[in-house]
């Protein structure tokens, strides 16, 4: 397919402009690429996004291999070479027939190929480069090494030997850093407890049972995780805290590591940072079309603070970037200071901070004010110093956007407040506050109906949402038994306006914050929450887990 025609194609889908093809194009000269990757490269479309646009255009159905199993029986069916060579993924099996996945409309040998060794037409689906890559290497990888069949043969020969030797301990680590992998989790969690050792997944922010092994591995897991980390082995009465980058299928994660004296011994927690994630866009985040609109408002205001809270792991960091691919990044020049940086996004000046080196938000953001920024990204205001520097940034006539750690849009104030930032800068700088959740989909796969009891139903109505029908997952192969796949956001946005900024500054209650907010047409999050349950998304059950 020619460079322009793709052009074409996502220029008419509104993803791309004039200038933004120009510069693909001059991008495109220097380097050679197809214009298509170009544009991915460039964050100018998503790898998701250039292949949704590709299937329409073909008259295909896309796929999104990040929300989709592959079956291990459809990959048994073709060798890795022979996928690769061809340019497809087989998927799944249904009624007998194949689904493949192949990333060019093109793409004939695929079908031909496959037509030839199974006999039958295939059902052929869109994907994206990006997942097409990851699904195939990640696919063959575990079909060749089972992780069950490995976990069991190390456990076999600890038995056998009643020792631990160096090499069983290495392999039963990169069991544990591979199955997290596997599993998409976000956290992996070490519990040693009298006579074994429990191994714990975090997936879609829930914890799930991972693997038992036999105690006499533990000390030398924990030690080969220092000693990755650059902690010091030795110290096992006090609490540390290291960080160490991993290597897997060609792709680096970054892996934060805390370990912690327990009675049974050193307890270990890794928080799975997996480099660039996917670029998503606001509309596909979860929020509903006014929440958008609001959103994509205030991402083009000149200056002020716009706040994203929210409890560790609620996806502040990704709203933060889909909001920031709605600012024109060819004419404001957008710094920012993360830790770490997990979205590399090229016409963004990105820093990462280093505590050994001395560099800290504060310190960034003091800086920043030299390099000519339209907008600074401090990755979360934790304290005092940062706090102020961002209000006293807005001031000047600059668009800060922060995360901060509260449990809703309201209680960020007091949090502000008690950072010690000024009352009148804050309430003079400060545009909105956006509070949210990540909640797990209901599995389309296991998605059954079910019936509310009085007390769920009256809750409803005291949001005053009509409910009729509500759905949960039961549990099936596709999800892992858990009835969810795939995570959304519900929010809630505190937009400060002048009647919220004489009541910030008259020192009135936090509640008649909230209540004027809501008079004005704030959704608060719960009501979000309810909105998403009576429309089938997910479950009453889950929105109760993430809200309270």
């Amino acid at each position: 397919m020619a460079a322009l025609k793709i052009g074409e194609i996502i220029r008419a889908k509104g993803l791309i402009n004039e200038t933004q093809i120009e510069i693909a194009l001059a991008h495109q000269k220097i380097t050679g690429e197809l214009f298509g990757e170009v544009a991915v490269k460039l964050g100018f479309v998503s790898s998701k996004e250039l292949g949704q646009a590709l299937a329409e255009q073909s008259g295909m159905e896309y796929i999104d291999l990040s929300q989709h199993p592959i079956s291990e029986d459809a990959l048994k069916l073709f060798s890795k070479e022979i996928a690769e060579n061809a340019a497809f993924i087989p998927i799944d099996i249904t009624n007998d027939r194949l689904s493949i996945g192949i990333t060019s409309p093109s793409n004939i040998i695929a079908v031909d190929r496959v037509t030839s060794a199974t006999k039958s037409q295939p059902k052929v689906y869109m994907v994206d480069p990006d997942n097409f890559r990851e699904s195939l290497e990640k696919g063959y990888f575990f079909l060749e090494n089972p992780i069950h069949q490995t976990r069991e043969k190390l456990i076999s020969e600890i038995k056998e030997t009643k020792t631990a030797s160096g090499n069983v301990v290495t392999s039963l680590t990169d069991l544990i850093f591979m199955d997290g992998i596997r599993r998409n989790a976000t956290d992996i969690h070490i519990n040693p407890a009298s006579d074994i050792v429990h191994i714990f997944y975090r997936i879609d922010g829930v914890l799930q049972y991972g693997h038992g092994l036999p105690k006499i591995v533990h000390a030398g897991i924990v030690s080969r995780i220092k000693i990755l980390s650059k902690l010091d082995i030795a110290e096992t009465r006090l609490p540390q805290d290291g960080s160490f980058t991993y290597e897997f299928l060609h792709k680096m994660y970054d892996i934060r590591v805390s370990t912690v004296p327990t009675i049974y011994g050193e307890n270990v927690v890794m928080r799975i940072l997996a480099g660039t994630g996917p670029l998503l866009r606001i509309e596909k985040l979860g929020f509903d079309d006014p929440a958008v609109k609001i959103i994509k408002t205030l991402f083009q205001k000149p200056y002020g603070v716009i706040l994203m809270a929210g409890p560790t792991g609620s996806g502040k960091t990704t709203t933060l970037y889909a909001a920031l691919r709605e600012i024109n990044l060819l004419e404001r020049n957008v710094i920012t200071v993360e830790d770490p940086v997990e979205y590399k996004l090229s016409l963004i000046k990105q820093t990462q901070v280093s505590e050994k080196a001395g560099y800290d938000f504060a310190f960034a953001a003091r800086n920043f004010m030299r390099q000519d920024p339209d907008v600074m990204l401090i990755g979360e205001i934790r304290d005092e110093e940062t706090a102020r520097i961002a209000v006293r940034t807005a001031i000047t006539g600059h668009l800060v956007l922060s995360t901060i750690h509260t449990n809703d849009a309201v209680t960020s104030i007091p949090r502000l407040l008690d950072l010690r930032v000024d009352k009148f800068l804050m309430s003079s700088s400060l545009l909105a506050i956006i509070a949210q959740r990540l909640a797990r989909r209901i599995c389309p796969f296991c998605k059954v109906e079910y019936a509310l009891n009085d007390d769920e139903r009256n809750l409803f109505h005291e949001y005053r949402i009509e409910i009729h029908t509500t759905y949960k997952g039961t549990g099936c192969s596709k999800c892992h038994g858990t009835g969810y796949s795939g995570r959304f956001a519900i929010g809630e946005i505190l937009i400060i306006d002048d009647e919220l900024r004489e009541l910030l500054y008259a020192n009135v209650p936090i509640t008649a914050i909230q209540a004027a907010a809501v008079k004005k047409g704030m959704v608060p999050l719960k009501e979000d929450g309810l909105r998403k349950v009576a429309s089938g998304i997910t479950s009453f059950d889950e929105l109760l887990r993430v809200t309270g």
